[in-house]
């Protein structure tokens, strides 16, 4: 396609240059003069619109983006969250997640309209290399260090179209808490009250989560704040086509402990619930003490994922809360 300059039309709204329209609101997050070469619906998501988008900048380079588009507050919510999960992760490793550009409002008329804006890196989706994914997983949580000395994050992140509850806590025990509590309470709301699942998570908010995770920070020990990606299934990773390299995406990022990113490992829902996962990532960042209650605590992290799974898919919702029951 030829190269042209595009005028804004009518509404902020920009010609087509392919089947996705492309306004003033994403354009004003380049510099002045840059030049739309295509815009076109590429790739697949259950909860936002997705574009490749091609620009030209006033000294003749040239680049490519990934472009997330969805509506309403969700919407803003959404592309706010990815843009600052994915925005962390990039700061501690730049190869694990593309380069975050810009998120904002679209112009023009019709339904309030968010976007986020990345760095497009051409990938195949076949599962990812144990030992590359899980090293890199590894040195993430070894690296990142918490803002605050805190676990949460500066704002609530986005897991699907739920947004968690994220407010920093020194305490783990009180962090994870809350951070399951807001769940529980938004299971409650999509899928309906359910006494026996009611009964047995209040048995696990005064019993099980104190003297489970209450391990860690006691007799002396503690563990650090990591930074997670927060949603690691093998739908949230590329391999670079050109590199070989693994890049992670979507993520609802937040300071954790380290092991609650494999407790989504644990789920049926994905094929990263593969051992070979679990036991190379294992291999890479040995447990936290006591390490005889690793398998307890991973299957008490996997309950959270498995609850976010029943939220988000509230057509699956019973299947999935029967399990925890």
């Amino acid at each position: 396609m030829d190269e042209i300059t595009v005028p804004v039309g009518e509404a902020g709204v920009l010609p087509d240059l392919g089947d996705f329209p492309i306004d003033d609101g994403i354009l004003a997050t380049f510099p002045p003069g840059t030049q739309v070469i295509s815009a076109n619906r590429y790739g697949l998501s259950q909860w936002t619109i997705t574009a490749r988008l091609h620009v030209k900048f006033p000294d003749g380079q040239t680049n490519r983006y990934f472009l997330k588009t969805a509506k309403g507050e969700v919407g803003r919510r959404l592309m706010e969250g990815e843009f600052h999960a994915i925005s962390a992760l990039h700061n501690v490793d730049n190869l694990f997640a593309p380069k975050p550009h810009a998120w904002g409002k679209r112009s023009g008329l019709g339904p309030e309209t968010y976007f986020f804006l990345l760095q497009y890196i051409d990938m195949n989706d076949r599962l990812p290399d144990p030992n590359q994914l899980c090293r890199r997983l590894a040195q993430l949580h070894r690296k990142s260090v918490s803002p605050t000395g805190q676990f949460g994050f500066h704002i609530n992140t986005c897991q699907g179209r739920t947004q968690q509850s994220l407010g920093w806590e020194s305490s783990w025990v009180t962090f994870f808490t809350n951070l399951l509590k807001h769940l529980a309470q938004e299971d409650n709301k999509t899928n309906g009250h359910w006494e026996a699942l009611d009964q047995l998570e209040s048995r696990i908010f005064s019993h099980v989560i104190p003297r489970l995770l209450g391990a860690l920070e006691s007799d002396g020990r503690s563990i650090k704040p990591c930074l997670i990606h927060g949603d690691l299934w093998e739908g949230n990773t590329g391999t670079a086509s050109d590199t070989g390299n693994i890049y992670t995406f979507d993520a609802a990022s937040f300071y954790a402990h380290n092991e609650m990113e494999i407790g989504d490992w644990r789920c049926f829902y994905n094929n990263i619930h593969n051992k070979v996962y679990t036991k190379t990532y294992l291999k890479n960042y040995t447990p936290s003490e006591p390490k005889e209650e690793w398998d307890d605590r991973n299957r008490m992290y996997s309950i959270y994922y498995n609850i976010l799974y029943s939220v988000n898919h509230a057509s699956q919702g019973t299947a999935i809360r029967q399990m925890q029951v």
